[in-house]
């Protein structure tokens, strides 16, 4: 143990959600840990167990009085999540005891952990990077396979790895920017500004990727964001309660029922997607219905994907303002559904499908009736498509806004440092954007941190984690 570890506080908090359970899990963490859960412990003497060992004992209370019969699962330091001796309480998951449980803690000389400090102990022994350590809390609240594998990758450590090839690289492009200096006045030459110029720019190109990569990263992570739009009575909120397999949303042949966005979160495959039935877009004189309209739009702004649906039976007003509303979100992926498809002609579907297509080329245009298992499916299938579509050249994701902001701040300067070699730039003045990059890197994975960061990023963590 490191003499200045005796200043440290030695914490202990739930783990495990709150509420009741089969058993809940009391984390303690610190260098006095072992000695601590010894005084409230009543079995094999846990200082002088061997690490990654669990043991069957009781738990006393803060009156001495027996708890509960527990497990103690011990992790000696270095080998624990936080780089101190660590030991994990499992006891029954009732709420009386995991209080009691905790108030023995702290009476015995633990304090109660804030948000996020074992995470945080973790970073500052080393164990995690920064990176690594929002990859933990992405992880507790990842809600989709893909927002899973997500933060998975991030919490392994792939991410990091990628940062720090980018780092080597801007430092091999620093050192031979220096050395050009040092020998300015001897003919040697140890790279072609030309060479400078080709690891500068696969640089940018890395940089801007994975900057680009953030739109998709977090609407994985949040929920990707559906805006399902057309005129009144075109099937709207039945698509919603067919996708969700609920009742949702009012459905009614009365025009303007739907006065409001409703949103639903539903999981599709290996994504959650966030889906909005809006108001039925038309010309009305009801103001509340107007307001309806107007976030109807919005919706349709912020989509990533936008479901335009079609009355097979009456398709001409949906015709009419199809390019006004998918004109408003041109980067959004869009999938027109000539919905009804079932009560009208074959042959007038078939018709209207290529008047889509030639009014809309880049949109995916399927024919449907929202009563068809099959025809949803599709529909599903469609949507999991167009996003997978879209990660098919990206290996990893950026799904943190801290991070898609200091990577394009990283390729701001990187873009400064290709014009100064495109243009004869002294390499002092070149060597200062590099540095520039650089730090911005360093702020991702935590090689550069102040307090105030730190207490930002870890008190979005939950107690216990």
């Amino acid at each position: 143990m490191e003499p200045n570890e005796l200043n440290i506080d030695t914490i202990c908090a739930i783990s495990t959600p709150p509420g009741v359970g089969g058993i809940a899990v009391a984390r303690v963490s610190g260098p006095r840990a072992l000695t601590i859960v010894d005084r409230i412990w009543k079995g094999r003497r846990l200082d002088a167990v061997e690490s990654h060992t669990a043991h069957l004992g009781t738990i006393l209370d803060s009156r001495g009085e027996m708890l509960d019969q527990a497990v103690a699962t011990v992790y000696k330091c270095p080998r624990s999540f936080t780089g101190e001796d660590v030991v994990e309480l499992s006891v029954h998951g009732s709420r009386w005891i995991q209080r009691e449980l905790i108030a023995s803690l702290c009476s015995a000389g633990c304090r109660l952990a804030d948000p996020g400090e074992f995470t945080r102990r973790a970073f500052a022994s080393g164990r995690l990077d920064l990176a690594e350590a929002e990859g933990v809390a992405d992880m507790i609240a990842s809600n989709s396979r893909a927002a899973h594998r997500a933060a998975a990758c991030q919490m392994r450590g792939h991410y990091s790895a990628r940062l720090a090839e980018m780092r080597d690289r801007l430092i091999e492009l620093a050192s031979l920017l220096e050395l050009e200096l040092d020998f300015s006045e001897e003919e040697v030459e140890f790279a072609s500004r030309e060479r400078l110029m080709d690891i500068a720019t696969g640089l940018y190109d890395s940089l801007t990727r994975l900057r680009d990569s953030f739109a998709t990263g977090a609407a994985i992570k949040e929920g990707i964001p559906v805006a399902i739009v057309g005129p009144t009575n075109a099937g709207k909120s039945s698509l919603l309660n067919a996708l969700s397999g609920d009742d949702r949303a009012i459905v009614s042949d009365i025009h303007g029922t739907t006065r409001d966005v409703i949103d639903d979160l539903i999981e599709i495959g290996d994504y959650q997607f966030r889906f909005q039935d809006t108001a039925g877009l038309r010309t009305t004189s009801d103001a509340i219905e107007r307001i309806g309209i107007e976030r109807s739009i919005n919706a349709a702004t912020r989509a990533r994907i936008i479901i335009y649906m079609i009355d097979s039976s009456a398709p001409e007003a949906a015709l009419d303002s199809m390019a006004q509303t998918l004109n408003c979100n041109p980067e959004a992926s869009v999938i027109i559904a000539i919905n009804k498809a079932d009560l009208v002609d074959s042959a007038k579907v078939e018709q209207i499908k290529d008047k889509v297509a030639e009014m809309q080329p880049r949109a995916e245009v399927m024919s449907m009736s929202t009563r068809d298992a099959a025809a949803i499916d599709a529909l599903k299938a469609k949507l999991t498509g167009l996003i997978d579509q879209s990660r098919e050249s990206e290996d990893l994701l950026v799904t943190n806004a801290r991070h898609a902001q200091a990577l394009a701040q990283a390729a701001e300067s990187t873009h400064r440092t290709i014009d100064g070699l495109r243009t004869g730039l002294s390499g002092d003045l070149i060597a200062q954007d590099i540095r520039e990059t650089i730090h911005h890197l360093g702020t991702i994975t935590g090689a550069i941190t102040t307090d105030t960061l730190l207490a930002t990023i870890f008190t979005r963590f939950c107690i216990g984690k």
